[in-house]
């Protein structure tokens, strides 16, 4: 069974009743609340918070952004394994939505991510026992850029980021040209493409065919970052300069956990090499896990590589949220 059947199969068991935490019906020792951060019109935008057993002091807390290009995902489910050893330890979880692209424009997005965290800085003590001076984030992917651009954008800076093959770049020729990869797939008109978007604003949608489909042609095309941001990266790229998190790390940037696959044909390897650069460059305490082999999401990673990542993980929020 590889890494990826197994979370499955823990993500079923958590669902199977109602709950989307592995073993909350056997052991009934996590809890998991669900609050509104944020209204948008009719659009009312979650967090879940996840807690185990109460040990009488505030607990720290491990912000988690889902991936899927901005344009897909949603909060849940959590990922199993890395979070309920976590959870166990005293932490607790809150994994936020936000407002998906390309109907929500990215300046508009990074506000949603804003929002959570200025939630959990008033509500988060009253709430569910949470520290707000020990916040540590974490994503992958595009969650995982998130989870770099809070430590440009939100005050105060969160105690430690991870980023799981994520990127700290938005407008590198890997988003701004066709791709080769996505290339050789079954190409997306733009008919098909647009047939996926609408005038909504999608919020916590899992991932579907539709919209998978609208980033395929982005990729294909080239034209990632304009759909995103609604502006033109060849036109004027000095506008794309504040979101992108590896041209603003200073010396007071958070400590930072970099993982990547070496072959991923998503994200390339080199945008977390490009990241770790800037952030010795800068003086910021971070680590690079380089998977050999493995691709996006850590796919075909060794067993010993992919376990390396989680312990690693776990180790980094407990030295810097403890």
């Amino acid at each position: 069974m590889d890494r990826r059947q197994a979370l499955k199969q823990l993500v079923v068991a958590a669902t199977a009743c109602g709950c989307s935490l592995a073993g909350c019906r056997t052991t009934r020792k996590v809890r998991m609340e669900t609050c509104t951060f944020k209204d948008v019109g009719d659009c009312a935008i979650k967090l879940d918070v996840y807690t185990g057993i109460a040990d009488g002091g505030l607990r720290p807390i491990i912000v988690t952004i889902h991936g899927g290009a901005l344009i897909m995902g949603a909060r849940s489910p959590i990922q199993t394994d890395l979070f309920s050893p976590l959870i166990e330890k005293g932490f607790a979880v809150v994994s936020i939505d936000y407002r998906l692209a390309p109907e929500t424009k990215l300046p508009e997005i990074i506000k949603d991510v804003q929002a959570a965290f200025a939630w959990l800085h008033e509500h988060a003590a009253d709430r569910f026992g949470g520290d707000p001076d020990r916040i540590a984030v974490q994503g992958g992917s595009a969650g995982g850029y998130l989870a770099l651009m809070t430590g440009i954008c939100i005050q105060p800076r969160p105690k430690a980021l991870v980023s799981h093959f994520g990127f700290g770049d938005i407008v590198g020729e890997w988003q701004s040209r066709p791709d080769p990869y996505y290339c050789t797939k079954p190409m997306i008109t733009k008919e098909e493409a647009m047939s996926a978007v609408g005038e909504g604003t999608p919020c916590g949608n899992p991932q579907g065919k539709w919209r998978n489909d609208f980033y395929l042609y982005c990729r294909q095309q080239g034209v990632w970052p304009n759909e995103i941001t609604g502006l033109d990266p060849r036109v004027a790229p000095e506008s794309f300069v504040p979101f992108c998190p590896v041209k603003n790390v200073t010396a007071e940037y958070p400590p930072t956990l970099l993982a990547h696959g070496t072959d991923d044909t998503d994200v390339p390897y080199v945008l977390s090499v490009q990241m770790a650069d800037a952030l010795k460059n800068a003086g910021v305490e971070h680590e690079l896990i380089s998977l050999d082999g493995a691709g996006h999401g850590f796919s075909h990673a060794k067993p010993e590589d992919y376990k390396k990542v989680l312990d690693r993980t776990t180790a980094f929020f407990v030295q810097y949220l403890r």
